[in-house]
């Protein structure tokens, strides 16, 4: 039989899940607009009955308030981080394409058509008065604005590209730091879980930072019990929490995590001839490294990983994005050359065959087998040849012979060095074309014709190359130094514009431009870049740009509707709903009261049974 005062701890026990079920209340009406915040319930269930001997067999118990949880879903969760690291990627895409066309942009002024338009009407000027000073002055002076298009171009995206570069560190450190955070949040949720509760706050915590990091990089996430090897049935209330990111390097495994290392490449380390300098490659290590420790000890990331995700995927793709056209090849010989070593590569991708389109540096890094060596050198037969010499003070071992050789890597996407290559591959075929029809030439003063574009040889020096050196001085490597920064008018020409070839032989008189005919018949219909003339060159490049812009742009709106979408599927879930509080506010206050209202009879019961009662 059940003692006279059961029903008071029954009471007493739907008073305290009532109290309960109201402070949580209390506590979702409060958090109702915090960022993070998952709405909690109480997980009760009713007591365990006690058996009386009776006819009626058992008397229930009461309630029991097992826990107070959290209600969030993990599926829109992993749908919200997958679409975040999509969004991640579009977004860094869309925002740099859009500087990018905004750059190349035709304003009908200092665009690229509208100059190419002012020096060929300048050039027909010369035409009409070729022995006028003046009007070669302004041809001359008109194409030195052309060369300073490209000039401006190339400071542009290389501006953009230190940019780039810049945010990509700021992102991995980022990423390390929430790696920190997460590590030190589980330790704290172990700490208090083991004691039988649930840690909710912390754990919004450590999501809202997956979420963060989920924008930046492909997170995947995963936690399990700790199991007691010497009880399993023991519940530990401990957790092993894991983050994998960018498809499998393990972030976070409980209190140890890792660090995203950025590491500026080094000045003779370029893997790209229009690079800007420093940029950084991304190494792996533990979260006890700090700055000015070995870094020889640090793993390598993988940067032409499609797994990547996230912001971290778009910036490197316009930082590196090469569409996909890089130098790789075949090792052939390795020789003894000198007090170094000589590596002969056979390439078979046609653009490595051609070097008006040709981007690696003058000297740099490259990979030769498993490991990485650097060059100051290199030669090219013309053909299909590339012949590197090793830098013998970085010299560590001789290279495999037969070995697969690459600089850089393959990004399939167009980025800056795409468009830097463009550019590039235009100017040499251009000055090329220019070059060859103003040194056959002559002046109207019958003298020997210069050549009127080539290149500085150093971006804070006035010297310049000779036609020699960029023709039969250049080994076949043509107009290979030539490129959109160092780009320019011969300097004989700018002091002197009465050394314009306007014959085409000594013979023409002084009034006749033969030779300018020839330049105005090459402008309009010599194919010279990507099947098209001479001024076509913006309409070729801007029509790439628009189109990574637009696709770029519609992704970004794509994944913004469907992160608004998500979003609200997991507010419907998990987010603080303030009408329904007021009701759970009316429903436990009637619960509370009732519970008091049975602990109020209850006591006049005992009143009665032990003061009215008599013996």
């Amino acid at each position: 039989m059940t003692s006279q005062f059961f029903g008071l701890n029954i009471a007493a026990s739907g008073l305290r899940a009532a109290n309960a079920a109201l402070n949580t209340t209390a506590n979702n009406i409060s958090n109702a607009n915090t960022d993070g915040y998952s709405r909690q319930k109480v997980k009760q269930e009713a007591s365990d009955a006690l058996r009386v001997f009776a006819t009626y067999g058992c008397a229930g118990a009461g309630v029991d308030t097992i826990a107070i949880e959290r209600v969030r879903d993990s599926f829109y969760d992993a749908k919200y981080r997958n679409n975040e690291q999509l969004r991640g990627t579009a977004t860094q895409k869309n925002y740099y394409n859009s500087l990018i066309e905004e750059y190349m942009d035709d304003d009908g002024t200092t665009g690229f058509s509208s100059l190419f338009s002012k020096m060929e009407a300048s050039l027909e000027s010369v035409m009409t008065a070729a022995g006028t000073t003046e009007t070669k002055a302004t041809f001359v002076s008109n194409m030195k604005a052309l060369t300073e298009y490209f000039n401006n171009i190339y400071s542009s995206l290389q501006n953009e590209q230190a940019d780039c570069n810049a945010e990509i560190k700021l992102c991995a450190d980022r990423i390390s730091s929430i790696a920190q955070e997460v590590a030190s949040i589980n330790k704290q949720i172990n700490i208090i879980e083991m004691t039988g509760t649930t840690a909710n706050e912390l754990r919004d915590k450590r999501d809202t930072l997956i979420d963060e990091l989920s924008k930046m990089i492909s997170v995947e996430t995963k936690e399990t019990p700790v199991v007691d090897e010497n009880n399993p049935s023991r519940v530990t209330g401990a957790t092993r929490y894991q983050i994998w990111v960018a498809g499998g390097y393990e972030l976070v495994d409980t209190y140890e995590y890792r660090k995203m290392i950025c590491v500026s490449r080094e000045d003779d380390g370029s893997t790209n001839q229009n690079d800007v300098s420093g940029l950084f490659d991304i190494k792996w290590g533990y979260g006890n490294y700090k700055d000015g420790d070995d870094i020889s000890e640090l793993s390598y990331f993988e940067l032409d990983s499609k797994l990547i995700g996230g912001e971290l995927q778009g910036l490197l793709a316009i930082r590196d994005g090469n569409n996909n056209q890089y130098f790789h090849g075949k090792g052939t010989d390795v020789y003894k050359s000198g007090d170094t070593y000589a590596v002969e590569v056979k390439v078979t991708a046609e653009y490595l065959k051609d070097m008006t389109k040709c981007s690696i540096p003058e000297d740099g890094s490259i990979h030769i087998g498993a490991k990485d060596y650097r060059y100051d050198s290199f030669d090219f037969d013309g053909d299909s040849t590339y012949t590197f010499y090793i830098d013998k003070n970085t010299l560590t071992s001789i290279p495999d012979n037969n070995a697969n050789v690459s600089i850089g890597y393959g990004n399939d996407y167009q980025g800056i060095p795409y468009y830097m290559s463009q550019m590039n591959e235009w100017i040499r075929q251009f000055s090329d074309a220019v070059n060859q029809i103003m040194v056959n030439g002559y002046t109207s003063d019958s003298l020997e014709g210069v050549n009127l574009l080539t290149g500085s040889m150093d971006m804070n020096s006035a010297a310049q190359y000779s036609y020699a050196q960029l023709t039969t001085l250049s080994e076949n490597k043509g107009y290979y130094k030539l490129r959109g920064g160092n780009f320019t008018v011969n300097e004989v020409l700018q002091d002197n514009s009465d050394r314009l070839s306007t014959k085409a032989d000594i013979t023409e008189g002084e009034s006749e431009f033969v030779n300018l005919t020839k330049l105005k018949t090459m402008f309009d219909t010599q194919k010279i870049f990507r099947g098209a003339t001479s001024g076509e060159f913006l309409t070729k490049v801007l029509a790439d740009v628009a189109l990574n812009r637009s696709n770029s742009k519609t992704l970004e709106d794509t994944y913004n509707s469907l992160e608004k979408t998500i979003t609200n599927q997991r507010l419907s879930d998990s987010g603080v709903d303030e009408d329904e509080e007021a009701a759970n506010l009316v429903k436990y206050q009637n619960a509370y009261t009732l519970s008091s209202k049975m602990i109020q009879t209850l006591t006049e019961i005992y009143d009665r049974l032990i003061l009215e009662t008599g013996v």
